[in-house]
C-alpha cells in the first residue's frame, strides 16, 4: 500500500502535517488490505482520508480557481478488467474519489464532468458539502498538488486513485492530468498501478502513468528503471513524481520536485514515511 501528498514545494512548518496525513491514509487502506479487502476498496479509502484532511490540495483545502471557487477532479481503476471512473471539474461534493467510484460502479462511463457529474454524484447519495467547509486558511499557498493511492492485495490485483483541486489560479475549465485515465491514473494486473503528481500539462504530454506501463511491458524494464526513465521524459515539460506498484510487488516513488510527502505499507511491516 503506497500513498502521495502532492509533488511541489512544501513549507517546512507543514511537513508533519503531510507526514501525519499519509500515515493515516496508509494505514486506512492498509486495514482494508490485512482484512482481506480488495485493492480498489483500499485506494479509495486512503484517498478519502486525504480528502478530508486540509492540508492537501484534494477535496477540503482545495486551492482555488481564478474565479475564487473550488473545482475537483479524480480518478481511479480496477486493474482486473481495467474498469475505470473519473470526474471533472466537480464541486459541492465532500469526497471527490467516490463519485469517481460511482461512475465506474455504473459501468456506463468512464468520465463525467461539471455540475452534470455533480448531479450525478447526489443522485448517488453521496456527501455534499458548501463551499465555505472546502475552504481552509491555507488555500491561498501552493502546497503541492494532488493526492493518490496504489494498492496489491493479497490476491495480486491491484489498483490506483487520484484526486486533486489542481493548480493555484486555474482556469475554471481547466482539467489536469489526475482524473485522466492512462496520463494521472493507471492500473493493469498484467503490470502495475499508478498514481502521478505534479505538472499536469506536462504529465499530460507524455501520458507519463500509460509510459511507465509501456516501458514495462514492451521495453521489460522493472518498474523503477521505467519510471525514472519516464520522469526524464517528462523534465522538457515540467517536474512531477508518482507512486507505483508492481503485480510483482515492487514498490517505486520517485520524484523531481522539491518534496512529495509519501508513505509505504507493505506486509505486516510498520509504516514508512517521508516527507
Amino acid at each position: 500500500m503506497v500513498v502521495h501528498g502532492g509533488a511541489g514545494t512544501w513549507r517546512p512548518e507543514y511537513r508533519d502535517r503531510a507526514r501525519e496525513g499519509v500515515q493515516r491514509a496508509v494505514d486506512a487502506g492498509h486495514t482494508i488490505l490485512h482484512a482481506g479487502g480488495d485493492a480498489l476498496d483500499a485506494v479509495q479509502q486512503a484517498v478519502i482520508v486525504l480528502e478530508d484532511d486540509p492540508i492537501f490540495n484534494a477535496g477540503r483545502g482545495s486551492v482555488l480557481d481564478q474565479n475564487g471557487a473550488i473545482l475537483h477532479d479524480a480518478a481511479l481503476m480496477r486493474g482486473s478488467d481495467r474498469a475505470a471512473g473519473a470526474v471533472a471539474a466537480i464541486a459541492g461534493i465532500r469526497n471527490p474519489i467516490q463519485a469517481a467510484r460511482a461512475v465506474l460502479d455504473e459501468g456506463r462511463h468512464v468520465m463525467l464532468v461539471g455540475e452534470s457529474a455533480a448531479h450525478f454524484a447526489r443522485e448517488h447519495g453521496l456527501s455534499t458539502a458548501s463551499d465555505e467547509w472546502f475552504r481552509t486558511p491555507e488555500r491561498v499557498e501552493q502546497r503541492g498538488n494532488t493526492v493518490g493511492a496504489v494498492a496489491r492485495d493479497a490476491n495480486g490485483r491491484v489498483a490506483a486513485a487520484t484526486s486533486t483541486g489542481g493548480t493555484n489560479r486555474k482556469h475554471p475549465g481547466r482539467v489536469g492530468d489526475s482524473s485522466l485515465i492512462a496520463v494521472g491514473t493507471w492500473a493493469d494486473d498484467a503490470t502495475v498501478a499508478i498514481s502521478c503528481t505534479g505538472d499536469g500539462e506536462g504529465i499530460m504530454r507524455i501520458a507519463l502513468a500509460h509510459e511507465i506501463d509501456a516501458l514495462m511491458r514492451h521495453a521489460r524494464l522493472d518498474l523503477n528503471a521505467a519510471a525514472d526513465r519516464a520522469l526524464q521524459q517528462l523534465a522538457p515539460f515540467g517536474t512531477g513524481g508518482l507512486i507505483a506498484v508492481g503485480v510483482d510487488g515492487a514498490v517505486a516513488a520517485p520524484f523531481t520536485t522539491a518534496a512529495m510527502p509519501h508513505a509505504i505499507r507493505v506486509g505486516d511491516l510498520p509504516a514508512t514515511i517521508h516527507a
